[in-house]
């Protein structure tokens, strides 16, 4: 075991997971023309199309914005909200709880338009779904993951109130590096201040197998995004814990061998000495990449996942949202 994390979703594992449930479309009668389509994308967007066939379409969902908030075509945003009367937003007038969703792919690869599914599979339980991208490669060295982080909020305190999201009830959660990003943002205040929203806005924090203190660098990918960093200290979650950070919910799975298990319980560890509030979870059976895929139909027969993510934000989005704002660009 090394110390590093290697916080990198393999496209091979997990496009051979994904044929399993590639194989449920074929039960279910929706052909090798769909199959086919599929299979065209990446291993990520793979996912989603599976998802969305196995949904029959994005009929639970509407796409309430999608905005670019930075040059970088990576520097975008995309806002759902669910489409059932009683929760959309555009016929209640009521606003949702917002979870903003960051995604993994060891700060080098990943669209925020592949991960879908996670707005398919939890706007309809009464949330407004963000999902946000970042710049990657050598644009996405640290810190820009987390400037990017911080301006993607920056739209949200502006607009979101306008497009059916409630900016004052945020929930951030990421996957791999993505959770990285989340935590840090969650935790190292110097990142929350450039958002221009109040601390009390941010409810709570998910990270799915998340890099939390990963010292010495010694992975491609660690190396590659924190290498140039002289302090290397203060780019680990680990060394911004604090009694007042907002509640976090860490998950990983037993199997993760790319991001060992000790990550989450290391810092949830961490926050319990300071007075933190955490939720911990480590769950038999999953691996890595299969933490993510158990958000998407084809794998929700293991519910385990959704549901503490769910009873998590129901805890910490308790109280009543805002009116929706006039809408603005």
């Amino acid at each position: 075991m090394t110390n590093a994390a290697r916080p990198a979703v393999s496209r091979r594992a997990l496009t051979g997971h994904v044929w399993t449930g590639l194989g449920l479309l074929a039960l279910g009668g929706l052909g090798l023309a769909g199959m086919r389509f599929a299979t065209e994308r990446g291993s990520v967007g793979l996912l989603d199309t599976t998802d969305r066939l196995l949904a029959g379409g994005d009929g639970g969902i509407r796409l309430a914005a999608s905005r670019q908030f930075g040059d970088n075509p990576a520097q975008r945003l995309q806002l759902f909200v669910p489409t059932d009367p009683v929760l959309d937003p555009a016929r209640t007038g009521r606003a949702l709880p917002l979870l903003v969703f960051i995604h993994g792919g060891a700060w080098s690869s990943g669209d925020p338009h592949d991960y879908r599914f996670i707005a398919r599979n939890l706007a309809p339980s009464g949330y407004a779904v963000a999902l946000a991208g970042y710049r990657l490669c050598d644009e996405g060295r640290y810190p820009a993951m987390l400037e990017d982080g911080a301006a993607a909020l920056r739209w949200v305190a502006g607009h979101a109130a306008a497009h059916g999201g409630d900016p004052e009830r945020i929930v951030l959660m990421g996957h791999s590096a993505g959770a990285y990003n989340a935590v840090m943002l969650g935790l190292d205040r110097r990142w929350w201040s450039q958002t221009e929203l109040p601390e009390t806005a941010l409810r709570g924090v998910v990270g799915l197998a998340g890099p939390y203190d990963f010292l010495p660098l010694d992975s491609a990918s660690t190396l590659a995004t924190f290498g140039h960093i002289d302090e290397l200290d203060d780019t680990q979650p680990i060394s911004h814990v604090r009694g007042d950070a907002p509640p976090l919910l860490l998950i990983h799975g037993t199997d993760d061998t790319r991001v060992m298990p000790r990550h989450s319980l290391t810092l949830a560890r961490a926050l319990a000495r300071c007075g933190g509030r955490s939720e911990t979870h480590v769950l038999d059976g999953i691996g890595h990449e299969g933490l993510i895929m158990r958000f998407s139909r084809p794998f929700l027969r293991d519910r385990r996942p959704l549901a503490h993510v769910l009873s998590f934000l129901a805890q910490v989005t308790q109280t009543a949202s805002a009116p929706v704002q006039p809408n603005a660009a």
